[in-house]
């Protein structure tokens, strides 16, 4: 089970990196958009900090998902991120959905995996 932690891990971890240094470094041509999801995009770039704040917070937890330290809070950081990005891809990208569908369950698994992080918030005092 250890193993699998750090295989999921490390690669929600490069996933999160890469994603997030190709977007502010420009290292990758933007992909062509179109219909629903050009107008999805063109709202969200509009907003001028949306798509900063979550390739901000996706660096953030892929550094964490790298070095181990802080992933417990890294999976509660991350998870609105994943969550809408398979919100997105199912309802507006269904070509993408097999990445989405493996980022979303690989938080919905790490956070299972540390689960005794989290008990402590759902007991009542």
């Amino acid at each position: 089970m250890k193993i699998a932690i750090i295989i999921i891990r490390s690669l929600l971890g490069l996933l999160f990196l890469y994603t997030s240094i190709s977007f502010f470094l420009h290292l990758s041509p933007e992909a062509e958009t179109t219909g629903n999801f050009k107008a999805f995009n063109v709202g969200l770039m509009a907003s001028t900090y949306l798509i900063p704040l979550a390739k901000s917070l996706e660096f953030l937890c892929g550094i964490s998902f790298i070095t181990g330290r802080f992933v417990t809070l890294a999976n509660l950081i991350i998870l609105p991120v994943t969550l809408n990005i398979l919100l997105i891809n199912f309802f507006l990208t269904p070509e993408n959905l097999p990445i989405a569908l493996f980022v979303f369950f690989g938080n919905i698994f790490l956070i299972f995996s540390h689960w005794q992080n989290y008990k402590s918030v759902f007991v009542a005092k």
